[in-house]
């Protein structure tokens, strides 16, 4: 079971790290929020399998309809958005470095909104380190406009909606009981429902006629980036410990920089420098958090259990 949870390790950091550069492929053709449609249909298809598979759905659970309702916009319709719009508008590299600070903003919400959740020093320390690092991704003291504002812009409101779901899950999901398999086949599920009624249609088959950015979208984004890489969360969790499973954290963005890099983007010292704050910043709000106070597996609060779930 051991060698199998190391194995899905690799697989999500590889997998949320190379997100950014399918939503790369896939922006040329396609709108973002189509790209968000097509991606959480895809990756809806694995979930619902496993959920039916464990018979996890139950009807009784739909009285909580509301709190689906509402996961799926804080955590899939609106994140994956603005995940792509920025992405879209920005290198690949830049865009998997602000991916990685969600774990960030998720501290940030659950501090202004859940009682529990304590500032001190390190954890200060942290939030100083990490957006140290999105201040040195976004230069605005550069004149020559070379990142996008907005770009940066739908990154941070994609991570703030993000973090914003966890405290949500933490005071309104957490106490219900239900399994994982259930809460994430209803959070995606419903969000496909809202994501069909205000997408246009019109041209998105065009992401089909080109193989790379097809395959890319489907498998990459999809199948592997959304409905794989939840099923392979929860696993490592329950084989290592929300604690452990945190750290796949500081995987995705390294292999977004180094993707970067692959395809000649111009990725600088200062990147790794940004990254490396970023992650720093991370890892000192994550860990001294977890170590104070462990929680269970089962809890899908927003101490013991950080989802980054990539771009």
């Amino acid at each position: 079971m051991k060698k199998t949870a190391v194995a899905a390790f690799i697989f999500l950091g590889v997998v949320w790290g190379s997100n950014f550069i399918f939503v790369k492929w896939a922006a040329q053709l396609i709108s973002p929020l189509q790209i968000t449609l097509l991606r959480v249909l895809f990756g809806f298809l694995p979930v619902l399998a496993y959920a039916v598979s464990t018979k996890a759905l139950k009807r009784s659970h739909w009285r909580h309809a509301h709190h689906f309702l509402a996961m799926s916009l804080l955590a899939t319709a609106v994140y994956y958005f603005a995940f792509a719009k920025g992405t879209a508008l920005l290198d690949t590299g830049i865009a998997g470095m602000l991916g990685g600070a969600i774990p960030l903003f998720t501290f940030l919400c659950a501090w202004l909104f859940l009682r529990s959740e304590q500032i001190n020093t390190v954890k200060t320390l942290g939030i100083a380190l990490g957006f140290a690092g999105i201040l040195i991704v976004a230069r605005p003291w550069s004149s020559q406009g070379v990142i996008s504002p907005a770009g940066i812009c739908y990154m941070i409101f994609g991570a703030l909606s993000v973090g914003g779901s966890f405290v949500y899950a933490k005071r309104f999901l957490s106490p219900l009981g239900l399994p994982a398999a259930a809460l994430t086949t209803y959070q995606i599920g419903s969000a496909l429902f809202l994501l069909l009624l205000v997408t246009p249609l019109d041209g998105i088959e065009v992401v089909f006629l080109n193989p790379r950015a097809g395959v890319g979208l489907v498998v990459g984004l999809g199948l592997l980036g959304t409905g794989a890489a939840y099923l392979a969360y929860y696993y490592i969790v329950e084989a290592f410990g929300a604690l452990t499973a945190s750290a796949v954290t500081y995987i995705p963005p390294v292999v977004a920089l180094l993707i970067g890099a692959a395809i000649g983007e111009p990725i600088t010292t200062g990147s790794w420098i940004a990254a490396g704050l970023i992650l720093a910043g991370v890892a000192l709000v994550q860990i001294h958090a977890q170590i104070r106070k462990p929680r269970d597996v089962g809890s899908a609060g927003v101490v013991d259990v950080v989802r980054p779930r990539g771009g």
